[in-house]
């Protein structure tokens, strides 16, 4: 199909409510990043040549239930205290499904643009999946370099109705109850970090409450196209996470960058058999700040099709988020304010990426 690259608002309708995606611009022969996607020079990521962080040390975290407890919890909980990002091994879910995972990403992503359609927003037959190009384009100064499938999780019952096949590829593969493992090891992990950085600030979280807290599970695949113009583009721009704890599974191709206390950014490289997790605004919050929400952004490149798999981790939209007691005790003040959660996610989803800006909602009066 011939693409008019220089009409912006034909190009807009074949990449984004046509669900061609940025897919569909380089199979279709493009080899100039058109004008809508390029970034303004303050948003540009200058060379894929930065530094790395610490995070490039993993935790092991199997050794949270051994003679280094103490050790362990000390290096995840400064991590969520200052980066706000660290990379972890001996997670309890399997490289090989790791692998596998990267592999159902670039299928679904390598089928005719027709078959990802139907999961566009204003189509999809179901509300747990859609599918679509960067974060909210129709507000976008300049449109991010990549493509999404995002799906809800609710039960297996449901996952096993409406997710893709190809998506749920990565939940139910040939043996379902090994696959459906990596939903729930993913979880285990994410509870067991949860608790040990409540343990640091002196709260333990009921059950109950810790299942609200992250009542909220959402697994997405990212797809970032190969890019003749890296230097122009960005693959996702500066943000936080709005939910407690994200999960990221990364493949070798790297380009995730965090933002460092004295402005600089700083590369995770992507190490084989790790996880990546980072802090969430909601954790922060919960924290009354001694967490940070990770400032975070992906770049593109010339060499490669990037792909990603997070699982977010965030509250029921009915659960009212703020300060925890105990914190605010030991703080002698509240940080931010408390609020509904369903108020905070409109909020975050009504805008473009914008550093951590959406966390100006949240804070104390």
């Amino acid at each position: 199909m011939a693409v008019n690259y220089e009409d912006q608002a034909t190009l807009f309708n074949f990449v984004v409510k046509q669900g061609n995606g940025v897919k569909g611009l380089i199979d279709s022969g493009m080899s100039c990043v058109p004008q809508p996607f390029v970034q303004p020079l303050s948003e540009r990521i200058a060379t894929p040549h930065a530094r790395t962080c610490e995070a490039a040390q993993p935790i092991d975290l199997s050794q949270l239930d051994g003679p280094r407890h103490k050790e362990v919890s000390k290096q995840i909980t400064e991590a969520a205290a200052t980066l706000g990002f660290f990379q972890v091994v001996n997670h309890g879910v399997s490289v090989e499904l790791l692998e596998l995972l990267k592999t159902s990403a670039h299928k679904f992503f390598a089928q005719p643009p027709e078959k990802k359609a139907i999961y566009l927003k204003e189509v999809s037959p179901s509300k747990l999946v859609k599918y679509g190009t960067s974060f909210v384009p129709e507000k976008e100064k300049a449109i991010e370099w990549k493509d999404y499938v995002s799906m809800l999780y609710t039960n297996d019952h449901e996952v096993l109705q409406h997710w893709p096949p190809q998506c749920r590829y990565i939940l139910y593969m040939c043996d379902r109850e090994v696959a459906l493992d990596f939903l729930k090891s993913s979880m285990a992990m994410v509870e067991r970090v949860v608790e040990v950085l409540m343990e640091d600030v002196g709260v333990r979280l009921e059950e109950e409450r810790m299942n609200r807290l992250m009542g909220t599970k959402m697994v997405n695949m990212n797809y970032y196209p190969t890019c003749p113009s890296p230097e122009l583009t960005i693959g996702v721009g500066r943000h936080s996470d709005m939910g407690m704890l994200t999960v990221l599974l990364q493949d070798g191709i790297g380009g995730l960058y965090v933002k460092l206390d004295n402005g600089d950014w700083a590369e995770i490289p992507p190490l084989d058999g790790a996880l990546v997790i980072n802090v969430g605004d909601t954790l922060q919050i919960l924290s009354n700040g001694k967490y940070k929400s990770a400032e975070h952004r992906v770049r593109t490149t010339n060499f490669g099709s990037r792909v990603s798999v997070p699982i977010f981790t965030a509250p029921n939209p009915s659960e009212k988020i703020g300060p925890l007691p105990e914190v605010v005790k030991h703080d002698g003040v509240a940080r931010y304010k408390e609020l509904l959660f369903q108020d905070y996610m409109n909020n975050f989803f009504g805008q473009p990426h914008d550093g951590k800006k959406s966390l100006d909602f949240a804070r104390a009066d």
